[in-house]
């Protein structure tokens, strides 16, 4: 780890540091010093709610809930082998299970500021391990991707995955106890909906009674029927791609290149071919909501579709179970008009019941929050992208100027903020920024820069990069989706079950108290959970040492709680500005601005200072709690 982490003082260095100062007034600079009119953040256009009579604020009016999200890989949490053998099996390489994350694990997520746990792959997906001897059909792997197989191709959305339970035989009890169990320590549970494609091999043998299962009554020599399940390419038979290839030299359970699916059923991504390519969802199959896709997308909304009805009944009956969210998978490739229907019904069952939808188009953003009732949307194509360019030293701080005052302008309130999750590559790996230390001045923007939620992936706290060639996935900077593995530095952290980082080097351990430092303090923090937003780039325009592309700025405020929070993104360079603010800044923020103030670190833990000039170390952040002098 040493390549990936500087000693423990540099770390230090990052994370805080203050000139010495001498008492003087808060507004000394001049009104000029202002925040200035920006004429280059116009704004598209907006709902008439929105103000645009400041261009550093949307005055968008927040809420007072501010999720601190921990997405766990919930095969991967608990598993304390460490053999990682390539494509190894269930019992070479382990797997975690439900029990594994006991009350001890769980309240060491509450000690980080942690509020709702999403627990990855819970659903029951296809894979190559046999569990026949349960009444499990086996499935074959050619349409199987990896030897655990990907949780996103869903073989029965009314179980849980077996590998998951200690007693395959008792697998849904040991997940209602590990609901009751989270419940218990003061956190929520979201579980993962995929509505977009199932395994080829979907079939329920855990459904209530009296449900159909998809596809059973679908005519199947009709490419497109308002009432199938799926599309069909009639007289067509599905061909596995050969590169596909899913345990490299070894051979999975029926693997032959020979799958039988006649007529072919159009796959997961929209290929309405019988030969998807190595490189589409090619083990799954898309399922069909009224949308004929080869007629000009023509709909057929009415009478409700059968898949809308079958998507609800799923819906209900997790939300019956308790679990207190869904991320919605791919929430964009299903019509928004079935989300506009399905979540007021379920929320008829469980009012605050929360729908997070993984959305990629900026121009649809708006509509899947107004018209689609989604609590919450990824801000992947936004912010990330924006924190991604910088912490790999490229691009400007003007890129998250773009995200609130456009792409985000209005809603911001609704973005769910991260910088890794299990689709993109590890902060630590060499694929990404290779640094962990990156991830100071990005998670804090990520967490603070609005009311929304923000996430933190399982290992990241810890600077897990994510390294080792597991299997089908390869060695490509993310941790396998795919295949049975162990998460070498999550495990020093998880510490034999102790969960209490006793494995982890001294400079894990800075990391990660950072990391509850920043989370901790968003969550509990007024001005952080329910305050405006102001950004402060212009404030400090005359400063020569405040560096517009490289420190970020902006204001977080209450009547009760102010915080000025600041970042530098530079991997190199220390700067030295003098923050000091306007009179017109100190009056909207309802202080006197002849008064002496104090500012305090709170994401440093530093002693308070009287004049702000700070050394804004490389890769640095700082939350300061401006309060009147005593």
């Amino acid at each position: 780890m040493k390549h990936l982490l500087l000693p423990a003082a540099a770390l230090a260095l990052g994370l805080g540091g203050y000139a010495s100062s001498t008492s003087v007034p808060a507004a000394l600079a001049s009104p000029d010093s202002s925040a200035l009119a920006l004429a280059s953040k116009a704004a598209p256009p907006v709902s008439a709610a929105v103000s645009t009579a400041d261009p550093n604020t949307t005055e968008e009016q927040p809420e007072d809930r501010k999720l601190i999200i921990y997405q766990m890989m919930t095969r991967l949490f608990g598993n304390k082998k460490t053999t990682n053998k390539p494509y190894g099996t269930l019992l070479e390489n382990g797997v975690g299970k439900f029990n594994d994350i006991t009350g001890t694990a769980l309240q060491a997520l509450k000690k980080m500021g942690v509020s709702h746990v999403w627990y990855t792959g819970v659903l029951e997906h296809a894979t190559m391990t046999d569990y026949t001897k349960f009444g499990i059909t086996l499935d074959d792997a050619d349409v199987v991707k990896g030897r655990a197989g990907s949780p996103y191709a869903i073989k029965d959305y009314y179980d849980v995955d077996p590998d998951l339970a200690v007693n395959v035989k008792t697998r849904m009890q040991e997940f209602d106890a590990l609901v009751k169990r989270t419940h218990a320590n003061g956190l929520k549970v979201l579980i993962d909906f995929i509505p977009n494609h199932v395994a080829r091999t979907y079939v329920s043998d855990a459904k209530p009674a009296g449900v159909v299962d998809l596809g059973a009554q679908d005519n199947k020599t009709r490419a497109f029927a308002p009432s199938n399940n799926f599309y069909y390419l009639p007289g067509k038979t599905l061909i596995v791609p050969k590169e596909g290839n899913p345990l490299g030299a070894l051979k999975g359970p029926r693997e032959d290149g020979k799958y039988n699916e006649t007529p072919a059923k159009v796959t997961g991504n929209d290929v309405f071919t019988e030969a998807p390519k190595v490189d589409d969802w090619y083990e799954t199959i898309k399922l069909n909501y009224g949308v004929d896709y080869q007629n000009g997308r023509k709909t057929y909304f009415s009478p409700i579709p059968n898949t809308w009805l079958k998507m609800r009944d799923i819906l209900v009956f997790w939300a019956k179970r308790d679990v207190d969210g869904f991320r919605c998978d791919v929430a964009e490739m299903v019509p928004v008009e079935f989300w506009a229907w399905v979540i007021p019904e379920v929320k008829k069952v469980k009012p605050d019941i929360l729908f997070i939808a993984e959305a990629y188009d900026p121009k649809e953003y708006r509509k899947y929050i107004e018209v689609g009732k989604f609590d919450y949307l990824y801000d992947k194509v936004g912010l990330y992208d924006a924190l991604h360019d910088l912490m790999q030293g490229k691009g400007s701080t003007e890129e998250i100027t773009k995200v609130w005052s456009q792409t985000s302008r209005g809603f911001a309130k609704h973005m769910l903020r991260f910088l890794e999750n299990h689709d993109e590559k590890r902060i630590a790996a060499k694929e990404f920024a290779g640094d962990p230390r990156t991830a100071i001045p990005a998670m804090t923007v990520a967490a603070t820069l609005y009311t929304g939620p923000v996430m933190l992936y399982f290992g990241q706290h810890v600077a897990e990069p994510g390294r080792g060639h597991a299997g089908f996935q390869g060695d490509d900077g993310r941790t396998t989706l795919f295949d049975y593995w162990g998460v070498p530095e999550h495990q020093k952290w998880m510490n034999g079950g102790k969960f209490d980082g006793g494995k982890l080097s001294p400079e894990q351990k800075q990391l990660h108290d950072f990391y509850t430092r920043l989370l901790t303090l968003s969550s509990q923090s007024e001005a952080i959970r329910r305050g405006q937003f102001y950004e402060l780039q212009d404030a400090f325009n005359l400063d020569p040492q405040y560096n517009h592309r490289q420190v970020y700025s902006y204001l977080r405020y209450t009547d009760k709680q102010k915080l000025l929070i600041v970042v530098n993104f530079s991997p190199d360079k220390t700067y030295k500005p003098t923050l000091r603010l306007s009179q017109e800044l100190m009056q909207r923020l309802g202080f006197n601005p002849n008064q002496f103030h104090t500012y305090t670190d709170l994401l440093n833990q530093a002693p308070p200072v009287e004049v702000l000039r700070p050394t804004l170390a490389p890769q640095s952040a700082y939350i300061f709690e401006i309060n009147p002098k005593s």
